[in-house]
């Protein structure tokens, strides 16, 4: 679903104005407004809205445009967003080598479905196909199946994998790699593999990702179905070589396909984010006072938008601040967590609102990187306003402090003072608030206006009133 989801939004992105105007008229919403207001509102349709009604409207709209395409095929990359790199069986002239035989030595490959088609991958940027997508077909009753198929590599394949760089030691950035799919529905397909899989490549075994362990109590370990490497069991020959997959056989319907890849990291795609899909301080100005802008059928209006420089993932502050263009809000994340997160363990999920955010669609904020720059450490949120402005917002107790501070009352300071022998008090005791001396002091249990005597030759207590702060 995550997948046909992206597909329909890249989709809408190639639409022209009319084609937006039909799809929202269709969907019962309003068609006026420039195009990339109209562009928004499509893709919060297509997001919010997801059905097969919406689906088949802008899967007609798209075939209307390109009739030379058909199926649900990649649509053509919207501006503003990274180029994707090379599709899956993007070159119709790829061939198989040596691939002649699937499930058996003996059995000639059975013709590959031409509807599936797997769902690019970031990470992996397809060189060569050298196994289409085709089914695994299970050979008796028995639960266990084995399938196998052969192909060789060309010279010039082997060389790129010889004089690939390692990415770490014993992986190359050139591999080999095994994919396996859902056969039993039409259109783009995410990886996802039998039960009981196990892979053997010219008759050793090769690493499967496992599960991860859930810490919730009753939920089943989750297994990542990424692509399988086997390229160091391979034979950088002209030798035969021979995957031996062993699936379990429960009523599902798999497909596996085999391709030459390029494998990219974290850093990789953290360089094509940064040179291709920054949205520009301008365009986000524009798009927070979209937000705030008067709606007079609204009964509340909206001053003002908060966001945290925290970042939902790590809790830290940002250093690159990234969003989904397609999220209604714009608290941003992290890029760099994000992407080195998904190399480890992908699931390509929004952390503020869990909604799908693929790499296609992630865009860099350059009015928070601006603001990030230009504010101290000590500054976790601010406050987007009407005109597109915005201001720091202190911490509650850094607040408090100041209030502290600027409503400090006056207390009190009670000066005893030790009288002399003659029974006056001292002349540096005997001045008063304004300054004067004699009468101008006030004597506990004196006379007032009396001299500074305190009866029977007592201390003498006078006022003074200083500014006194917490």
């Amino acid at each position: 679903m995550a997948a046909e989801l992206v597909e329909a939004m890249n989709m809408v992105k190639s639409f022209r104005v009319s084609d937006l105007q039909t799809l929202l008229a269709s969907m019962g919403r309003s068609k006026s407004g420039l195009k990339q207001d109209l562009v928004g509102r499509a893709l919060r349709l297509v997001q919010t809205e997801y059905s097969p009604e919406l689906l088949k409207n802008v899967r007609q709209l798209y075939e209307s445009r390109f009739p030379k395409t058909s199926g649900w095929l990649a649509a053509r990359r919207p501006e503003g967003v990274p180029v994707a790199y090379s599709s899956l069986n993007s070159s119709p002239n790829a061939t198989s080598q040596g691939a002649d035989y699937l499930n058996g030595i003996s059995k000639p490959i059975p013709a590959p479905a031409a509807e599936v088609k797997l769902v690019p991958l970031p990470f992996y940027q397809t060189l060569e196909t050298l196994l289409p997508p085709t089914e695994l077909i299970a050979q008796n009753n028995e639960k266990l199946q084995d399938s196998q198929c052969i192909f060789e590599l060309t010279p010039n394949q082997a060389d790129q994998i010889r004089n690939a760089s390692e990415l770490r030691p014993g992986i190359r950035s050139i591999q080999v790699v095994l994919r396996i799919c859902y056969t039993d529905s039409i259109g783009v397909q995410e990886d996802q593999y039998p039960p009981n899989i196990a892979v053997k490549v010219n008759q050793s075994y090769c690493h499967v990702p496992g599960y991860y362990p859930s810490n919730k109590p009753g939920v089943e370990p989750r297994r990542p179905c990424r692509p399988v490497n086997i390229t160091p069991w391979l034979h950088l020959s002209n030798v035969t070589n021979r995957v031996t997959i062993t699936w379990g056989n429960f009523g599902k319907r798999y497909s596996v396909a085999v391709y030459l890849v390029r494998v990219f990291t974290a850093a990789d795609l953290f360089s094509q984010l940064k040179l291709c899909s920054v949205e520009s301080a301008e365009r986000c100005r524009e798009r927070i006072q979209d937000k705030l802008r008067f709606d007079p059928e609204s009964e509340i209006a909206t001053t003002g938008l908060r966001v945290s420089l925290i970042c939902p993932l790590v809790k830290m502050r940002l250093g690159v601040p990234c969003r989904v263009l397609t999220c209604a809000h714009l608290q941003c994340f992290d890029a760099v967590f994000f992407l080195q997160m998904n190399e480890k363990k992908p699931t390509w999920t929004c952390p503020v609102c869990d909604k799908p955010a693929p790499f296609e669609l992630l865009t860099i904020d350059g009015l928070l990187s601006e603001i990030l720059s230009e504010t101290s450490e000590d500054i976790e949120e601010i406050e987007y306003l009407t005109d597109g402005s915005w201001r720091p917002i202190r911490d509650e107790k850094e607040r408090d402090r100041e209030r502290e501070r600027s409503n400090t009352p006056e207390y009190p300071v009670v000066d005893i003072c030790i009288p002399e022998a003659n029974g006056h008090s001292p002349a540096h005791s005997s001045t008063s608030l304004t300054g004067k001396s004699g009468s101008g002091s006030v004597g506990m249990g004196g006379v007032a206006g009396g001299p500074g005597v305190a009866p029977g030759g007592g201390a003498v207590i006078k006022r003074t009133y200083l500014s006194h702060k917490k």
